[in-house]
């Protein structure tokens, strides 16, 4: 079985309503964001030869949806009062909703699915929340 991974990191703030203790506050880290992706075989011609898929189009891939979540809020749907989501879009804050508690177990499984749905055979997701903190997610 051949496997590789790429990762790439997002800044960005959270936190987790509902939760007590320090990280129901509004807090930041610097997310990491690893996917390994697998298969049995390399490519025998073409661009892909002798690789399972190319690193410069996966590395893309991965950094183009983590960019996506850089210096933003990320909320769970539904979890600021109406008032305070238009105050903040008032002052032209970027909000992004999830439809997930944002947690990095969450985020593990969101970027395993989201891979999965652009084609390739992912293996596992892993998300760091800090240096030493990190969740995974695969399927077996």
């Amino acid at each position: 079985m051949y496997s590789l991974k790429t990762e790439h990191s997002f800044d960005s703030a959270h936190f987790l309503k509902g939760y007590e203790g320090k990280c129901s506050n509004i807090h930041g880290h610097r997310w990491r964001v690893i996917i390994e992706v697998m298969d049995s075989m390399v490519g025998s011609d073409g661009q892909t030869k002798g690789m399972i898929v190319d690193f410069a189009t996966l590395k893309e891939e991965v950094r183009k949806e983590t960019d996506a979540f850089d210096h933003c809020l990320i909320i769970e749907k539904d979890s600021f009062k109406q008032k305070t989501y238009e105050a903040l879009n008032e002052e032209g804050f970027k909000i992004i909703e999830m439809p997930f508690r944002p947690t990095a177990e969450n985020f593990a499984k969101y970027f395993y699915d989201l891979f999965v749905k652009k084609g390739y055979n992912v293996r596992q997701a892993t998300v760091y929340e800090t240096p030493n903190n990190c969740a995974f997610y695969y399927e077996v």
